[in-house]
């Protein structure tokens, strides 16, 4: 597979006029915006193949692309080969995930009543978290367990939004739901059970909202990545990997949190990389270290459940930790990542409490 990649100055009037020539010589063709940059991919063409290297000479011979790259075996418009840097995702007029600085994203698993929603908003706002999370429709493997309040929760989390200035990270289950919630989050979850449903990942990528993708607790890296290219392919730049843990024998915690993963995808991928160490480990007193070691890893930014009383939590409440809990999680991050140096994500003290 072949991505070209057009120079920043290139027009979009010549863009597409050169992709409509290679079109019209049989070449079919994605276009995607990453970042700065536009990438189009060529899907059908091996670059080791003799119409490969033919073509392979034109594209290098055309003054408007700056590089070409043979994607073989890697999705193509989330390689961080063909992107040439790492993306920040913008996600509300004066924050991007990515980009250098580190992300917090915080708020209860389910979206319980008002009070509860407004309270937690307000706390996790005052010790630093950038982005709410909160869930309106929840997948549960039971179906007697709590599902979420719907539309009801959804009104909720637009008016908390509202009142704290806070982007709100909600999931989406269903693709008829994408519009709908899309109105209310400017971040759309694809949940763990939904990574491959590539329906619902169509739908949630034409909204234009920025789509926060977790890897499914049974896929490899390469079918997590694959996943987030049926994002980009649909034209939707401003997706978000977040890894969440994976199921193995092991079973002294909820999932095991793939570390490796976060290096390694950092290493793929241009785009930016998230952790949730709450759904993977299941047990709040491990949340701290799994976040710190998501940090280290490299990681773009954590997403912690948090709930005033986790004793009375209608979702996971076993794995949530307290307001007070999460701002010294964020302090002794940021600690941790001041002291890794300028290479890191690095945590925005102004943001604290804005």
């Amino acid at each position: 597979m072949i991505v070209a990649r057009f120079r920043p100055d290139v027009l979009t009037d010549e863009q597409s006029r050169l992709v409509a020539g290679w079109r019209h010589r049989g070449h079919r063709s994605f276009r995607c915006r990453v970042g700065h940059r536009t990438l189009i991919t060529f899907p059908d063409l091996a670059a080791a193949s003799p119409e490969g290297q033919r073509f392979l000479t034109v594209l290098r011979a055309t003054r408007a692309v700056e590089t070409v790259v043979d994607s073989a075996g890697s999705p193509p418009l989330g390689s961080l080969a063909a992107a040439g840097e790492p993306t920040a995702v913008p996600v509300s007029d004066d924050w991007s995930v990515g980009g250098g600085r580190f992300t917090w994203i915080a708020g209860p698993c389910a979206v319980e009543s008002e009070d509860q929603l407004a309270l937690a908003a307000k706390e996790v706002r005052a010790r630093g978290a950038q982005l709410l999370r909160g869930g309106a429709f929840k997948p549960r493997t039971s179906p007697y367990s709590f599902q979420g309040l719907g539309r009801d929760g959804l009104r909720m989390l637009g008016e908390v939004s509202a009142a704290t200035g806070l982007p709100v990270v909600t999931e989406v289950v269903d693709p008829a739901q994408a519009e709908t919630v899309a109105e209310v989050a400017q971040v759309l979850q694809i949940g763990a059970r939904n990574a491959q449903n590539f329906a619902l990942l169509r739908e949630a990528a034409l909204t234009g909202r920025a789509v926060l993708l977790k890897r499914g607790f049974g896929c490899t890296v390469q079918e997590w990545l694959h996943s987030a290219e049926y994002l980009l392919a649909a034209g939707n730049s401003r997706v978000l990997l977040c890894e969440r843990g994976v199921r193995t024998f092991e079973n002294s915690t909820r999932f095991t949190l793939d570390i490796s993963a976060v290096s390694l995808v950092k290493r793929l991928s241009h785009l930016p990389v998230l952790v949730d160490p709450s759904h993977a480990c299941g047990r709040s007193d491990l949340v701290a270290p799994l976040a710190a070691a998501a940090a280290v890893a490299g990681a773009d930014g954590v997403m912690v459940d948090v709930h005033q009383d986790a004793s009375t939590a209608l979702c996971d409440g076993e794995q949530a930790i307290t307001a007070e809990e999460f701002g010294a999680l964020v302090d002794r991050t940021g600690r941790l990542l001041h002291s890794l140096g300028p290479d890191r994500p690095a945590a925005d003290p102004a943001m604290a409490g804005r």
